[in-house]
């Protein structure tokens, strides 16, 4: 069972996020338990959580379709003890909140080491991030989310994350979240279906799909290996079709969200009836 959705908005609470996911005809989503661009954002309330959980029952989404993302502000790897600080108790409130609201999984990226220390003590930071965070909570996986390696990002090399997941000590509660745009744009070739299972090939060597746990099917508008991270609508940008027809039929891909964070929200509930024709079962004479 392949778990199709988008990035819906919370806004009005989170049991909203619910409800536009149910309007696009989704199986799974993804939402901000907060405003992703602020360090802090309002305690969820008793009535917000059980509402949330509500929805989720009404509705038949359980825990593992669903796939929450931290803020954009977070920098798990960053250099300096002030900011480093401030990330990981943001991101330990953002489990915190995921416990709250009964999920168990937290989607987020890696860190950036801002020209001040070594690709290699940033990704020993960000996986320190993660047992600190891991250690204050319990039920939630941590799902590294690779990126387009814009800037000094990390986790643009499948290598980044599994270097990551090899200094995290609870190895159940960790995981990867792939996004295609950004493995576009960070030089894993997509524009064939030969090119992309070479890909999911390599992600499985070097990574494991024991760790994945999402992924984000976004086209690109930017360049191949352009480092560059630009979203376009599935078919429309350079990657192309085959990829996602490829993905959807890769039976190592099974039991995760799979998310749209394409550019034309009017288009998800079209994107999402095709992506489910491209299963095998969908074929004629299945």
């Amino acid at each position: 069972m392949k778990y199709l959705g988008a990035h819906v908005s919370a806004a009005g609470g989170a049991d909203q996020a619910v409800q536009r996911a149910v309007e696009i005809g989704a199986t799974a989503f993804a939402l901000f338990t907060k405003n992703q661009r602020q360090w802090q954002g309002k305690p969820l309330t008793d009535e917000a959580i059980a509402a949330f959980k509500q929805a989720c029952r009404v509705h038949g989404f359980a825990p593992a379709q669903i796939l929450p993302h931290d803020s954009y502000l977070i920098n798990l790897g960053h250099p300096e003890a002030e900011g480093l600080d401030k990330s990981r108790a943001a991101f330990i409130d953002e489990m915190q909140r995921c416990e709250q609201l009964g999920l168990t999984l937290l989607n987020f990226h890696p860190g950036s080491h801002l020209n001040k220390i070594s690709e290699a003590d940033c990704l020993s930071r960000i996986a320190e991030s993660i047992n600190l965070a891991l250690d204050a909570t319990q039920g939630v996986t941590a799902v590294i989310e690779n990126t387009a390696g814009q800037g000094t990002n990390l986790g643009w090399r499948f290598e980044h994350l599994a270097s990551i997941i090899e200094q995290v000590d609870d190895k159940r509660r960790v995981g990867v979240c792939i996004d295609t745009c950004h493995a576009f744009a960070a030089g894993y070739d997509l524009r064939s279906a030969e090119a992309t299972r070479a890909t999911l090939d390599e992600l499985g060597s070097v990574v494991g799909f024991e760790y994945l746990r999402g992924m984000h099917l976004n086209d690109a508008k930017s360049d191949f290996a352009s480092r560059v991270d630009r979203h376009h609508s599935l078919g429309q940008g350079n990657i192309g079709l085959a990829a996602f027809t490829t993905i959807m039929q890769d039976a190592r891909i099974d039991g995760i969200p799979m998310i749209l964070e394409t550019i034309e929200p009017e288009i998800w509930a079209d994107e999402l009836n095709w992506l489910r024709a491209q299963a095998p079962e969908a074929a004629p004479g299945r």
